[in-house]
């Protein structure tokens, strides 16, 4: 028998936190496009949260608590995630208690798919997943991870990657309206030293230039997402993702990614999550019509009547903030 999940349309809430959670909302009003049914819109969505896992069963945990993650602080995912229509997520773990509350939170019109967990150290024990509303996308059929062919076949070019990914980008197709989207998640290993994800970065967007080229040639717009894990815009890191015309819109390129990022940072530093797509190159140029894109700072509004950190507050939440991009879509 299942354990009764706490939810916040229950009364045992401590008032502080349903206060607390009614700023959240009004901030993911100004902050985040609404889903429209007229002129319709796809909201789409990439988060790194942070050892999404397991869950201490009380709206606040204490020091002594683990995991660190409480009611209180999935009530906020809940919140942030159910803006999307569908959102890619990072770092989700062997235990699922956290998700499956979540998913039981969001109620039956959600679904979500993820990976089995990725064996091997720099695998780091995680999945990939896709949480998504089923009122406004649906699956389309495709689902797979992108895997590094011999390399007598030509596709990945000499100097690029000469291993397997170390987390498998995970891509799966769904349908919005009359479009169809195919997005692939990814979390690229960090490693020992940048210098090291240039490999990886380059296997990806040389595996993404191909794909595009096939994908969209019958109408199935590529979009990649994730943890790219980018020092800063410019720099090495960025020349290698972006190498094969990958292009992230304009209005991320000023977004902070990282809940430790300064407020005032002219380089971008802590660049890691990017959403990002072919604009050009024929039939790899993207079809959908894009809208806007930004980021959510959740941190002014979580857990504002305490003395938390941000270091304490990245194993709550996470230290990365949610990333979203808005596309018109063919009704």
């Amino acid at each position: 028998m299942s354990e009764r999940l706490p939810s916040w349309r229950e009364s045992n809430v401590p008032d502080p936190i349903k206060s607390e959670m009614n700023i959240l909302r009004h901030a993911l009003d100004l902050e985040i496009p609404p889903k429209r049914d007229v002129s319709r819109n796809v909201l789409i969505g990439t988060w790194n949260i942070k050892a999404f896992s397991s869950l201490t069963r009380k709206w606040t945990s204490a020091g002594n608590d683990s995991p660190k993650r409480d009611y209180r602080a999935l009530w906020a995912i809940t919140e942030i995630v159910s803006r999307f229509d569908v959102i890619a997520i990072q770092e989700i773990k062997g235990d699922l208690r956290a998700l499956r509350t979540m998913m039981k939170t969001l109620g039956d019109d959600w679904n979500f798919l993820i990976t089995d967990v990725t064996r091997g150290n720099s695998g780091n024990s995680e999945r990939m997943g896709y949480i998504f509303d089923t009122r406004r996308v649906r699956l389309s059929g495709l689902a797979g991870e992108l895997v590094i062919p011999e390399a007598e076949d030509g596709l990945i070019g000499t100097g690029a990657l000469q291993r397997q990914f170390a987390r498998t980008p995970y891509a799966v197709s769904f349908r919005a309206g009359l479009e169809t989207f195919i997005l692939t998640s990814l979390h690229v290993d960090y490693g020992s030293s940048s210098a090291g994800r240039i490999p990886e970065l380059e296997g990806i967007a040389q595996w993404l230039f191909e794909w595009a080229g096939q994908a969209n040639a019958f109408g199935q717009n590529l979009i990649a997402l994730g943890d790219f894990n980018i020092d800063r815009h410019g720099d090495a890191l960025w020349q290698a993702f972006t190498s094969t015309g990958l292009t992230v819109p304009d209005d991320l390129h000023a977004v902070k990614r990282s809940i430790f990022a300064a407020d005032n940072d002219p380089e971008l530093k802590k660049y890691y999550d990017q959403i990002a797509w072919f604009e050009s190159g024929g039939k790899r140029a993207l079809n959908l019509e894009f809208v806007s894109a930004g980021g959510f700072d959740f941190v002014p509004f979580i857990y504002t009547d305490t003395n938390f950190t941000k270091s304490t507050l990245q194993h709550r939440l996470s230290d990365h903030y949610p990333l979203w991009a808005e596309f018109n879509c063919q009704q």
